[in-house]
């Protein structure tokens, strides 16, 4: 039967599909040696389908090209070894033979997809019932084998487009090549896994090694084609995701490259010095080329490249045992692979008879050929991933038996007809050592872990270039930078950044589009970095430290004692106490004397008091800020100015009256007696003392600690200010109403500038009151004036303190020491004096028509008796309103009765 359906091959499996019985045509052509020419076939309880680039791509619409002898056939060899191995094991799937069916994709992915429906050929179903032979029997099908799983393909275009296919059907795939990120979404290829880490990995692996060598500038230059152009464009996605890595260019290596080609690469590598660190994904021809040309131009500029490519490459051990059965094939025992003739010829260069595809070649093949003896052998170096992923499914099938078959000998009907889904469950559980000693998973993408050796290409001491070991990667980066050596022959790491990092307290301003490339701009004034990329304004209390990564609390100050800004009011307001202590002590031991008696001794008591307040005032301003001093100084800061300037204005408003009256009248004015002026200054000073207490009520008194009043534009000059809570309005409202009695003493010192000289106390008046409107007047434009000056609290306490000390030195020196002067250096000079003036005139006269009108009632003697009387009880008040008692003393001795009043 085998002999008479043997014809039926040559028709296109994919059209037809059956076989018509014709004797005849099977005795007339001869039939072929093998029934699949085209493909391996092994039979086996379990039928695993491969897919392997035997050849290349083809030319001018040829399918296929040239043999591929390391990636074809070496990898072909691979499989079958490893099935001869499990078939071998008695561990490993006992009872159960693995059988094969192994295609050639020859390098081009439509080809194989054609070449992959053979595969899904027993799972689609047949209706013959519109077929018949010629002599009208029915058709005979001939039965295609079930393929549970494939292993391939190597290209990730052909693993691509053929997994699009075998996921229709459920059957499971087992990439030994593939590496393209794309295949790693589940989604789309759910059916799919390989034994090989995607090039994420490897991008992945590169990326950490340009961190850990704290590089993020980099160039990319790659091979054109899916292998370079997916590692590039991979390494570059991964790196925008975790950031931190810039591409200053990324290039491409033609297919075929053109003279010049490797130049032109160069020059534009070198218009960005700074990425001296180069990521090839690359072949090896055009790496070899990249890298002597690279680091030549690099060494001739005055930068030095870092090259890393594809040297980062997968872990591929050897396996000896294949090394060993691949060196004993020959043509008489390998007889299954059917393209291993082809191989032969292509390996040994020779011509196998008349029927040998090689008709150029100058010898014939003996047969007697030995790999690795006659020819070049070098395994090559997937051929360890093809046999672990035989072996995945291998032991995927053996879980599945081990499950479903519990110990039946060879295929139990449970596995009579496999199930495609249940059986990637069970490849994705895989886990066990590969061929080489590697262990062999899977995740649940179906990506076997990255396990890569890392190289370097170094200089030896014989000035010979070769890959040394730096490190591993497996998941994670083992790096020997120790090991690293460099063209250079220094020992340092060489730099790839666009930009250095930025010193503490600066920021960094990115360039726009290049995240690694950036100015560092420095935290300025009162901001601080509060960021990589930011700076921050410190919070209004405090300032940037040194370093300005932070804030700290700003400095706050008062004015101290020992300071030249207080010494010099401190000073002053001591002499001044000394002084006015001093003039009361005298006047309170000369109580009683004329010219203490003549000054009004309430008044001037009242007057000295002030003069004192103004002194200590000082003391107050330059005390350390609280409660009770904030309190304190709210009371007495005008306080001293209201009692001297009350007692003053009310002096000279009783001079103005009395002499006012004396023009109109020769009665005497009313409230002049000591008692009413007494009255009369301390309302005046109630109406500050008022204020003040509603001041206290509307904003009580409290501490602050002002920072705008030295907040200068280096931070570190800056300070705090601890001062009591008073504006310059409240400042200027408290000192108001003294300043107004000033102002209104001075206008009746004005007034009363002509009186006669008898008068000793107008003229020294009126003089204290114009000066004391000098320094007042100074010292508003220098108080304000310095208002925004960083030196302002010193400033304005020293102007305010030495201004009141000096208002009430005015008044001190001009109003008091002459009288104590005289008191002490000139004691004769106390005596009362003779000697008439204007208004003694006017007061006698005044006096005379009282007398004359008491005349008629009473003896001539009783009333000037009484009249002299009068004058000498009243004598204290008239001399202080310029009317000397030596004058009317003088009136009632030419009256003739001085003698009762002397």
């Amino acid at each position: 039967m085998a002999s008479e359906q043997a014809p039926c091959w040559f028709l296109l499996l994919l059209t037809a599909e059956f076989c018509c019985c014709l004797p005849s045509l099977s005795q007339r052509i001869e039939p072929l040696p093998t029934e699949y020419a085209h493909s391996i076939r092994l039979d086996g309880d379990i039928i695993l389908g491969g897919l392997f680039p035997v050849h290349a791509r083809g030319e001018r619409g040829i399918p296929c090209g040239e043999l591929k002898k390391e990636k074809g056939i070496h990898r072909l060899e691979a499989m079958l070894f490893a099935i001869d191995l499990i078939n071998k094991d008695p561990e490993l799937l006992p009872n159960v033979t693995l059988g094969a069916r192994i295609l050639d994709t020859c390098s081009r992915d439509t080809y194989a997809l054609e070449q992959s429906l053979t595969f899904v050929q027993a799972l689609i179903e047949r209706d013959g019932s519109d077929v018949r032979c010629a002599n009208g029997d029915p058709p005979i099908f001939a039965k295609p084998d079930k393929i549970v799983g494939v292993i391939g393909a190597s290209a990730s275009s052909v693993s691509i487009m053929v997994a699009n296919i075998l996921r229709l059907f459920k059957i499971p795939q087992i990439s030994y090549a593939s590496t393209a990120p794309e295949l790693s979404d589940n989604t789309r290829y759910d059916f799919f896994s390989r034994v090989v880490p995607p090039d994420s990995y490897q991008a992945q692996a590169m990326l950490d090694i340009v961190t850990a060598m704290g590089w993020n500038y980099v160039s990319t230059l790659a091979s054109e084609g899916n292998y370079g152009e997916s590692g590039v464009e991979a390494f570059i996605q991964i790196s925008r995701e975790i950031g931190g890595v810039c591409i200053a260019q990324s290039l491409k290596i033609p297919r075929e490259p053109r003279p010049g080609e490797f130049d032109k690469i160069i020059v534009r590598l070198l218009e960005t010095p700074n990425a001296r660190a180069i990521i090839m994904f690359a072949n090896e021809d055009d790496i070899s080329d990249c890298h002597r040309r690279i680091n030549e131009a690099f060494c001739r500029s005055v930068y030095s490249a870092v090259i890393l490519y594809s040297g980062v490459t997968s872990r591929c051990p050897v396996s000896t045992a294949f090394d060993r059965y691949f060196r004993s094939r020959s043509l008489s025992n390998n007889r299954r692979n059917v393209w291993f003739a082809e191989f032969w010829e292509e390996n040994f260069n020779c011509k196998l008879g008349m029927h040998g595809k090689r008709p150029g070649s100058p010898k014939k093949c003996t047969g007697l050929e030995k790999v690795g003896r006659d020819s070049s052998y070098e395994q090559e170096g997937k051929v360890q991933f093809v046999m672990d992923a035989v072996y995945a499914m291998a032991h995927a099938l053996h879980n599945m038996h081990r499950d479903l078959c519990f110990g039946y000998p060879g295929l139990c009907p449970r596995m009579s007809n496999i199930n495609g889904k249940e059986l990637l469950e069970y490849i994705r559980k895989v886990k066990f050592n590969g061929s080489a000693g590697t262990p062999v998973s899977f995740n649940q993408n179906g990506d076997a872990p990255g396990r890569y050796d890392i190289f370097q290409y170094q200089i030896t001491n014989r000035s010979t270039a070769e890959y040394k070991v730096i490190g591993t990667w497996t998941n994670k980066l083992h790096l020997n930078v120790d090991s690293m050596r460099w063209r250079t022959g220094d020992p340092t790491l060489p730099v790839s950044v666009c930009s250095v990092p930025c010193q503490t307290g600066e920021r960094k301003k990115i360039v726009k589009g290049v995240p690694c490339c950036w100015h560092c701009e420095r935290c300025e004034g009162y901001h601080y970095q509060a960021s990589e990329f930011s700076c921050e304004l410190c919070p209004y209390e405090q300032r940037p430290d040194r370093n300005r990564t932070g804030c700290q609390p700003i400095p706050i100050i008062k004015l101290e004692w020992h300071s030249p800004w207080a010494a010099v009011p401190v000073f002053v307001s001591v002499l001044g106490i000394l002084a006015t202590s001093f003039v009361v002590v005298t006047f309170v031991r000369y109580n009683d004397t004329p010219i203490v008696r003549a000054s009004g001794r309430e008044m001037s008591y009242v007057l000295l008091t002030g003069i004192f307040l103004c002194y200590a005032i000082t003391f107050l301003m330059i005390a350390t800020p609280s409660l009770a001093v904030c309190s304190f100084r709210r009371v007495f800061l005008g306080l001293g100015m209201c009692f001297s300037y009350a007692a003053l204005l009310t002096k000279t408003n009783r001079i103005h009256r009395i002499f006012e009256q004396g023009k109109k009248s020769v009665a005497a004015p009313r409230f002049i007696s000591p008692a009413s002026q007494l009255a009369i200054t301390f309302s005046l000073i109630s109406v500050q003392l008022l204020g003040v207490f509603v001041w206290f009520a509307v904003d009580p008194p409290h501490t602050v600690v002002d920072y705008g009043e030295q907040r200068t534009s280096d931070p570190d000059k800056a300070r705090g200010v601890l001062k009591c809570d008073i504006s310059d309005l409240s400042l200027i409202c408290s000192l108001g109403y003294s300043i107004l009695l000033m102002v209104t003493c001075t206008v009746y010192a004005i007034k009363t500038r002509g009186v006669p000289e008898t008068f000793n106390e107008a003229k020294p008046i009126g003089f204290t009151m114009y000066t004391t409107c000098i320094i007042w007047l100074a010292f508003i434009p220098i108080f304000f004036g310095t208002a925004q000056s960083a030196e302002r609290m010193y400033i304005q306490t020293t102007t305010l303190t030495i201004s009141l000390s000096l208002s009430a030195s005015v008044s001190l020196g001009m109003l008091y020491m002459p009288k104590v002067y005289i008191i002490i250096f000139h004691p004769e000079q106390n005596v009362p004096k003779r000697k008439r003036s204007f208004k003694a005139i006017v007061t006698a006269a005044t006096m005379s028509g009282k007398l004359t009108q008491k005349g008629g009632d009473r003896p001539n003697g009783e009333v000037k008796t009484e009249l002299c009387e009068s004058m000498e009880t009243n004598s204290e008040s008239l001399y202080t309103q310029a009317l000397s008692t030596h004058t009317a003393s003088a009136w009632c001795e030419r009256r003739g009765n001085l003698s009762a009043t002397a």
